[in-house]
């Protein structure tokens, strides 16, 4: 399996946190914990579907997901590769005219945001090349022509600091307070830019430190881990995040 990061050009650099070439000759099924990034993803070979209680669902050649609170379960066919970008939490709303918490929990084909002619184009000469630099280059070049002259909501990007500076343990009244602004707006503007609410953003970035604390071999990780949740809700809201209890995701790790 092959999963080389690039990071992206000096004109993307704001916006995109990485590139990546993702290659797998075998096929195979994996899952996707909950990230704070939005993804898109160019397949240049095979074909890749997320798995529910109905089935296998094929994703577009071209595509999007969005934020999610669960965890995902894919598959992808034998001899797959895709072009992945990992944008910046506040990045994806550069390229997006739709509000980003439309997106949210889903995986959507680029068709319903960008030209489909284009998206044609970017994925006939994805297939024609074969260098892994030549594929960044070009799926690049895609981003830029459609980059949006808008800035940044420095707001928002001051709540994410804010919500990371507290591994997502800060309250939504707090943070309010601390923005100088009230909950409502913040929420609306929060959910536009980075595709969830902040008290669902946080929960996301909570729930992520805590995987971090056990990956890491934390050995008072349930010390830490009080920090973070109520305990009576701990294992119900880490199952719902990463598909196990928390004493099963640690046995995963040895």
């Amino acid at each position: 399996m092959k999963f080389d990061v690039h990071l992206p050009c000096d004109a993307l650099l704001p916006y995109v946190k990485h590139l990546v070439i993702s290659e797998n000759e075998q096929a195979a099924t994996y899952r996707v914990l909950p990230d704070t990034s939005l993804v898109i993803g160019f397949q240049y070979r095979g074909n890749l579907a997320y798995v529910d209680d109905e089935g296998a669902n094929p994703l577009a050649t071209a595509g999007i997901t969005g934020l999610m609170d669960t965890s995902r379960v894919f598959q992808n066919t034998a001899g797959v590769g895709s072009v992945l970008v990992i944008f910046r939490e506040n990045g994806a709303a550069r390229f997006l005219s739709t509000p980003l918490n439309q997106l949210f929990g889903e995986s959507l084909s680029l068709e319903h945001f960008f030209d489909r002619n284009a998206l044609a184009e970017l994925e006939e000469k994805l297939a024609a090349v074969s260098g892994d630099q030549q594929r960044i280059h070009l799926v690049e070049q895609f981003l830029i022509t459609h980059l949006h002259n808008r800035q940044t909501d420095l707001l928002v990007s001051r709540a994410l600091e804010y919500i990371h500076q507290s591994k997502g343990t800060i309250r939504m009244g707090e943070l309010a307070k601390l923005l100088h602004i009230s909950a409502s707006p913040l929420e609306k503007r929060f959910r536009q830019e980075v595709g969830a609410s902040p008290k669902k953003f946080a929960t996301i970035v909570r729930a992520r430190n805590v995987l971090a604390a056990m990956e890491q071999g934390n050995q008072h990780y349930a010390e830490y881990l009080s920090a973070f949740y109520d305990q009576a809700h701990f294992i119900k809201d880490f199952k719902k995040f990463a598909a196990v209890t928390p004493e099963q995701y640690l046995k995963s790790l040895k």
